[in-house]
């Protein structure tokens, strides 16, 4: 499977201890050197942003479509330009995406995505997360992550907590 992530879905798992449920997902995880750079310099621009040291299962790739990355620099930040044009170069099965705009875009571009939520939901349904509930409080308070009160009710329930 071939799963390329933008900046605040790994920031966030790293401000509250859980980055490893992404490599128990999806084994590796593909990054652009936009977001490298976000990570590995601790873009305060980030909710959860901290200095990362990337593990080895976070492969940095360039985009070559240069000309995508530039259509996408009306709308988005880099690190969402990078990460949209690298999941159509690679063909990726999944894009890791939280921020509205780029999911709109990533949509309009066929490419299927996934938040940090459904990252949580999806781990605790294979058994590598025994609740969301606690990694989505400590994601609110800890980490600056905003949910609201019916999407935090949504999320527990389709965790079936």
């Amino acid at each position: 499977m071939i799963v390329v992530s933008n900046t605040s879905p790994i920031t966030n798992l790293v401000a509250v201890g859980q980055l490893d449920l992404l490599r128990q997902l999806y084994e590796k995880v593909f990054i652009p050197p936009a977001v490298s750079g976000e990570l590995t310099r601790g873009d305060t621009r980030q909710s959860g942003a901290t200095k990362i040291q990337m593990p080895a299962w976070i492969e940095t790739r360039t985009v070559t479509n240069r000309a995508l990355v530039v259509a996408l620099q009306m709308e988005l930040d880099e690190g969402e330009e990078e990460a949209i044009a690298l999941a159509r170069e690679l063909a990726a099965d999944l894009l890791l995406l939280d921020e509205r705009r780029g999911r709109a875009v990533a949509s309009h571009l066929g490419l299927r995505f996934i938040g940090l939520l459904g990252v949580l939901i999806e781990a605790k349904q294979r058994g590598y997360l025994p609740a969301v509930r606690p990694v989505l409080d400590d994601l609110m308070t800890k980490a600056g992550f905003w949910v609201s009160q019916q999407l935090y009710a949504r999320v527990l329930q389709a965790a079936g907590e």
